[in-house]
């Protein structure tokens, strides 16, 4: 799968500034080991595992399902990054964390796959839970304009199934060859009893670099500037807790011939891989200039633009600039859920966003024409929905 990988203890790239575009100039030695040990880590991301089980269907309450009632708490986790930051005031609080390196930064991002992986479990299907697993860190590296370098991969489970594994770690490759850069590494930690069988996860580790005057921190940005928005391929992910809870009250089979596009099944539009933004985004900021680049996850457009956008500022996003994707539409039907709480969990078809000033939109739209002109920024606080 991976023909120039190596077999050492640890991955080493050589580093002159920031990459070409090609990455011709990085030589790559990737390792893997085996272990039979747990492996503990530590990071400002709430972990969300719940089992869907199979009942019988049932009316969703009438309130409407929530993220929450789903088993995903968003305020716990948001308290839980509060409490990082008092204790670690220098971590980063955009996408992605940087440190100077030369006349560089170094951006790293980490990040999983979610309860996506029971979808492939169920499914047995696992050659593109790898490339979400990239899709989730590189998005999140560019979001400063910088190139990923290299990636590294945790893959952990009861008992290893190298089949199941070469799979996932195909998937892994792709999404590095679509992002433009080396698989360097990785661990596979062997756990008897941690697991049920047949089942496993996943952690992804990318680093990238950027030119300090390259650097896209948002600062810039002010009230008139234009907010384009790349669509997504669907759920991407995040929100499958609530998915899946959402076809056990609408008694919906993964199998079935999915109610928003008949030629699928609902499995295959929901395993659909998250779409990696590095090529079109690092191209964008080389000939346009990007002001603010938001990577649309946990928390959709209304927890994430934010993250981004300077204070005393917001974002007022045209609702009706685009078609939300009839699958969105469906899980909000099924699950009766209320519509803050769907902007809140899902992307809603919007799976990254750049911030441009007026008077390059056209520009933007020549380098990538599937943008369009989602929103604008305006005084005040928020995202709010016009």
């Amino acid at each position: 799968l991976a023909a120039s990988t190596g077999l050492g203890a640890s991955g080493c790239v050589l580093f002159q500034g920031c990459p070409s575009s090609n990455m011709q100039t990085m030589q790559q030695l990737q390792s893997r080991q085996a272990t039979a040990r747990p492996v503990a880590s530590v990071a400002p991301k709430a972990v969300r595992t719940h089992r869907m089980r199979s009942v019988a269907a049932a009316a969703p309450p009438k309130e409407g399902l929530t993220y929450k009632q789903a088993g995903v708490d968003i305020d716990a986790g948001d308290e839980l990054v509060n409490r990082i930051k008092k204790m670690n005031p220098a971590m980063n609080t955009g996408f992605s964390g940087f440190v100077p390196f030369g006349d560089s930064y170094l951006v790293s991002g980490t990040d999983g796959v979610g309860t996506k992986l029971k979808l492939a479990f169920d499914m047995n299907k696992h050659d593109t839970v790898g490339i979400d697993l990239v899709a989730m860190s590189v998005n999140d590296v560019v979001t400063s304009g910088a190139q990923p370098l290299f990636f590294l991969d945790y893959f952990a489970t009861g008992k290893l199934d190298v089949d199941q594994a070469e799979q996932v770690i195909k998937g892994i490759i792709e999404g590095c060859r679509q992002s433009n850069c080396q698989l360097l590494g990785g661990e596979t930690a062997e756990m008897p009893g941690f697991y049920q069988k047949g089942e496993y996860d996943l952690a992804g580790f990318a680093v990238g670099a950027v030119k300090k005057d390259k650097l896209i921190d948002g600062k810039a940005i002010k009230a008139g500037d234009v907010v384009l928005a790349f669509k997504s391929s669907g759920v991407h992910s995040n929100g499958f807790s609530l998915v899946r809870k959402i076809l056990e009250v609408a008694g919906a089979k993964l199998t079935d011939a999915a109610p928003w596009d008949a030629a699928k099944t609902i499995g295959q539009c929901l395993l659909e891989p998250t779409t990696i933004y590095v090529p079109r985004v690092v191209e964008l900021h080389e000939k346009v200039g990007l002001k603010g680049v938001v990577h649309i996850t946990g928390g959709g457009m209304t927890e994430n633009i934010p993250r981004v956008i300077p204070k005393g500022l917001g974002v007022a996003v045209k609702v009706a600039s685009y078609p939300v994707p009839g699958m969105f539409q469906w899980l909000q039907q099924a699950g009766n859920v209320p519509t803050d709480d769907m902007r809140r969990t899902f992307n809603m078809g919007v799976g990254m966003i750049c911030v441009v000033d007026k008077e390059q939109v056209a520009a933007a739209q020549a380098v990538c024409p599937e943008l369009w002109p989602l929103g604008e920024v305006v005084q005040g606080d928020g995202v709010t929905y016009v």
